[in-house]
């Protein structure tokens, strides 16, 4: 019976360092990534987005990516519908959130019944990997490939309301 109070003093005594701790402040003022952009673009302009996942699963995936607004400008965004039209199906965002959760076999998925059927399911599953936001890793087997998670998920940030 001692032992156990100890382990539950001790658990006490965690949680209440846990619960005091301040929040950590920011690295360099509240807007140090933009401050940061800045300095490096020499006022010219450029979008970065940048990402530090921890998955479900275990996998860790760290990403950044800038581009200067004079490229993003001059591109033909029209190049780009593809792979924007791929995310634009209720159903492959779902496939897609599935998977990140750790659902890799297309059995798995085929039991999540708003998926739908089995044969809407491979439909959405091609659309997806050839817009490359999917890869087949062999043997019925998919994952969202890691240079493609912070973006997805940057995608899926920028379009909250």
């Amino acid at each position: 019976m001692e032992k156990l109070a100890d382990r539950v003093a001790a658990l006490e005594e965690r949680v209440a360092a846990l619960e005091g701790s301040p929040p950590p402040e920011p690295a360099e003022g509240a807007f140090w990534a933009l401050d940061g952009l800045k300095q490096r673009t020499d006022g010219a302009g450029a979008v970065l987005y940048t990402g530090t996942v921890g998955l479900p699963t275990g996998e860790r995936y760290d990403w950044q990516y800038g581009t200067p607004v004079e490229t993003l400008l001059g591109a033909d965004w029209s190049a780009l519908a593809d792979r924007l039209a791929a995310l634009g199906h209720p159903v492959r965002l779902r496939l897609l959130h599935r998977v990140l959760d750790g659902a890799r076999s297309t059995a798995e998925l085929a039991a999540d019944d708003e998926l739908g059927t089995t044969g809407q399911l491979y439909h959405h599953l091609r659309q997806l990997t050839a817009a490359g936001w999917l890869e087949s890793s062999g043997r019925g087997r998919y994952a969202v490939p890691g240079d493609r998670v912070v973006p997805l998920l940057a995608i899926l940030s920028g379009v909250r309301s």
